[in-house]
Order: C-alpha cells, then structure tokens, then sequence
C-alpha cells in the first residue's frame, strides 16, 4: 500500500502507489470528470461563448457539496453562480485531468503545480464519496466497528485512504 507523499526537495513530492491503487484513483477521477463536466449555458451567444450559466443550484447532492452556494440569499447566491461556476468546473476538470496524467504505478513525482492540483481533486473525490457515504465526523469509528463482511466497508476504507493521502500530501507541500 502507499506509503503517501513525502517532500523531495525543490517543491517535489513523491509517492509510491501499487497498480490496484492507481487503477482506483483512476476510476475516481473518471467518475468526477463525467460530474463536472461543462454546465448548462442560456441560450444567448455571448452567454455561451463566456460560459455564464443559469445560476441554477444543483439538484445532485454531490454537486450541491462540490458547488456549494456562495450567499444565503437566493437570488445573490444564483447571480454568483451565474458567473462563476463554468470556471470553478473547468477548474475541477483540470485537476482532475492532472491527476489522471501523473497517477502511475510504482514512483510517482510531482512538480509544486502538480501536488496542487492532486490535492484539489483529492478534496474534489473526498468531497463527492463523502456525501454519498454521508460521512460523519465519527467516520473513523463509522470504520473500526464497521465489519469487513459490510458492503458499505470497502467504500469507507477507499474515503480514509483518500483522506491519507490528502494529509500526506499537504504536509509534503509545506
């Protein structure tokens, strides 16, 4: 199993991962890239070539945590989501992408933009898995009583891990 990031020097992390854990995190991130995909646009060209939306808040539980509203207010909280959240999708994608490109089996190096970007979709991944698990703060008892007959265990196990990895990579970065 990784053994999580650690700092190399330079702003270079590294990590070690065996192929399961690459083939789980790319299966992941392919699940988080079909739910970020590019938002509804108007019908207007200009709203559509600037990429401004409907201001719509998402129906999806999971879209709702990674797209959370920015305002109490509805309406100022619509006019902000308007405006901004076909950039906050690109930007999920990008991470995404990024982290598709690097995770590989055995060594895995990662330039400072890179880490950045693993630690963006690694909170992306937490926060989607989080929200259909309905993780609690007591997720780390959740998983000691939970049996490993449960169906639910593995799902649980691969949050924690995600958190893992999260935490190492935070601490390699600063």
């Amino acid at each position: 199993m990784s053994s999580g990031f650690s700092a190399k020097g330079d702003g270079v992390v590294v990590a070690r991962f065996e192929a399961a854990e690459v083939a789980i995190l790319r299966s992941l991130v392919s699940e988080l890239l079909g739910l970020v995909e590019p938002g509804e646009t108007g019908d207007d060209p200009l709203e559509r070539a600037l990429g401004i939306g409907d201001g719509q808040a998402p129906s999806d539980p999971v879209l709702a945590r990674l797209f959370p509203s920015a305002y109490e207010d509805a309406r100022d909280a619509a006019e902000f989501r308007r405006y901004t959240e076909a950039t906050l999708r690109d930007g999920k994608r990008a991470d995404a992408r990024t982290m598709l490109d690097t995770a590989r089996s055995g060594r895995t190096e990662l330039t400072t933009e890179q880490a950045q970007a693993w630690m963006r979709a690694l909170n992306d991944l937490r926060l989607a898995l989080g929200t259909k698990l309905e993780v609690t703060e007591e997720v780390h008892e959740e998983i000691a009583a939970m049996s490993e007959d449960d169906p639910r265990y593995p799902t649980y196990v691969i949050y924690d891990w995600l958190t893992y990895l999260q935490d190492t990579l935070v601490r390699a970065l600063w």
